[in-house]
């Protein structure tokens, strides 16, 4: 285990996503004045943006408010498969909510990938849309009966799906289930597209912006940090985890991180398909047309863990080795690191607020399946909206109740290691004693008069001292040398080296702290 206080390694690749890198810049202005529409929606990821768009084309005014860039957050760090295929999803809901619920689930994650599709052609979006297999694999044979059990499953839901043992990846399988007619895109050039038709319709994106503040009411009221608000009948939270959470929502999400490496690789040894197994802590596979020169950009997508908690770098560096021991890749391009939120019963949380809630909605739980499950979301939302809830909106309910014994497990394990979080964290011993210990590069939660202080020391030797409390609940939030941020793991709130908001639940900075 390496010393999160010493001086990290270096890591391959350019420490950028390549949907960022690869996609146009967008400048949209901050909210600065009142602003009176039908609908706001917080957040201008996928889930945000296509609830946006679908609330604008039937005839609504809308505003997008984003605390940073549209399409920059966990959209731009995704892997951007596009499908209805979620690893072992459909026998898991067979067995625990039924035969019509895996259905249902099947239906709206197909529609929302045939939506897509659909959408970028009536826009004529150039998104590098693929339509590719989706294949869950297992590498041990004493998952072959799991996986043909999915596929049975899934075939029952409705989806092309069918039990293999031969695929075209370079190493042998123990068996896999695959999904036809699925698809992968760019993400950002598909949402900014979006984006551009939306603007072009009159809808209002506010980049910079981040809210703090919301009033629920006939009108609704949502507040920026600047101050500036924006009145409307009603609001739509889809900024990831919820930053407003007034059904305790955070009880029922557990904050996952993976990392990703990509490198390109010759169109001729490329796999056609998109690959994802739980083995060996995860490892999903893609790949990109790179235009410039014929080739393709493998992408590859692993090492799950909690933010705050591991040697991620030794996670990238794991990551990269297996990538290049499977494939005959060129040197490392990119690298970057995705988050999402995992629910405990499985499916996304898609609704109303909390109960009681009228004109209060929410998206947020997507377990790593974003594409599909923000376009998903974005159509349930507007349906809601219009009073017009398709079959699959109970399914999706954030109020549902589940028996006890099918969620208690999962409920119980995410609050128990928060607990451990929330009050182990401040019995561990540091890894450094004193500032002095930190090296350049590196960083530490250590005592500075008797407060707990998150201390960085950057490549010049210059210190940066801040409240190591997240500002979301208090929990301590921990260092991430390969991404140089402070990241809490308990729900997964991310700090910049200065305090700064990154990622939230949280919208608040970590207080600064004076060393001297």
């Amino acid at each position: 285990m390496s010393n999160p206080a010493a001086s990290p390694p270096v890591l391959p690749g350019a420490d950028e996503s390549y949907w960022m890198h690869s996609g146009d810049t967008t400048r949209f202005a901050p909210l600065t004045d009142a602003v009176t529409v039908d609908v706001v929606v917080i957040g201008g990821g996928i889930a945000g943006l296509s609830a946006a768009w679908e609330a604008a084309a039937s005839g609504r005014s809308v505003a997008v408010v984003e605390a940073d860039r549209i399409a920059a957050g966990v959209t731009g760090h995704t892997t951007a498969k596009l499908t209805a295929q979620h690893t072992l999803v459909y026998d898991r809901l067979r067995r625990t909510r039924g035969e019509d619920a895996a259905r249902l689930y099947a239906r709206s994650q197909q529609d929302a990938v045939d939506h897509v599709a659909a959408l970028a052609a009536e826009l004529d979006i150039d998104c590098e849309l693929e339509r590719a297999p989706a294949v869950t694999y297992a590498l041990d044979a004493a998952a072959r009966s799991a996986l043909k059990a999915e596929a049975e499953a899934a075939r029952a839901a409705g989806l092309p799906a069918r039990y293999v043992e031969e695929t075209e990846l370079p190493f042998a399988v123990a068996g896999a289930v695959r999904v036809a007619d699925q698809a992968q895109f760019h993400p950002r050039k598909y949402l900014l597209g979006l984006a551009a038709a939306f603007v072009a319709r009159g809808g209002r994106i506010y980049e910079r912006s981040r809210v703090t503040g919301l009033h629920e009411g006939e009108p609704c009221r949502v507040r920026t940090e600047s101050g500036a608000e924006v009145t409307a009948r009603d609001v739509i939270v889809a900024t990831g985890y919820p930053v407003f959470d007034r059904a305790l929502l955070f009880t029922r999400l557990s904050p996952r991180r993976e990392l990703v490496v990509a490198a390109p690789i010759d169109a001729d040894a490329a796999p056609h398909g998109m690959y994802i197994t739980e083995d060996e802590n995860k490892r999903s596979v893609r790949t990109a047309p790179l235009p410039e020169d014929g080739r393709r950009l493998l992408i590859v997508t692993g090492e799950s863990f909690t933010p705050g908690a591991g040697d991620t770098h030794r996670r990238f560096l794991r990551l990269d080795a297996w990538m290049r021991e499977r494939f005959p890749v060129g040197p490392t391009a990119f690298r970057w690191a995705a988050q999402d939120n995992d629910p405990t019963d499985t499916v996304a949380l898609v609704g109303r607020l909390r109960p009681g809630a009228r004109h209060t909605y929410v998206a947020t739980g997507f377990g790593g399946w974003g594409m599909s499950g923000g376009v998903m979301a974005g159509r349930l939302l507007a349906a809601l909206l219009d009073g017009t809830p398709p079959q699959w909106a109970g399914l999706y309910d954030p109020l549902r109740v589940l028996p006890v014994l099918k969620e208690a497990p999962a409920l119980l394990g995410h609050q128990a290691e928060v607990a451990q979080h929330f009050v182990g964290d401040r019995l561990r011993t540091a890894p450094a004693e004193t500032v002095e210990d930190i090296a350049p590069g590196g960083g530490a939660v250590v005592r500075v008069n008797g407060k707990r202080c998150a201390v960085h020391r950057d490549a010049d030797g210059a210190l940066h001292a801040v409240s190591a409390r997240c500002t979301h609940l208090g929990c301590v939030v921990a260092y991430n040398p390969a991404e140089t941020t402070w990241e809490c793991p308990c729900h997964g709130s991310r700090f910049g080296v200065d305090g700064a908001v990154l990622q939230g639940p949280a919208v608040r900075p970590l207080e600064p702290r004076d060393l001297d």
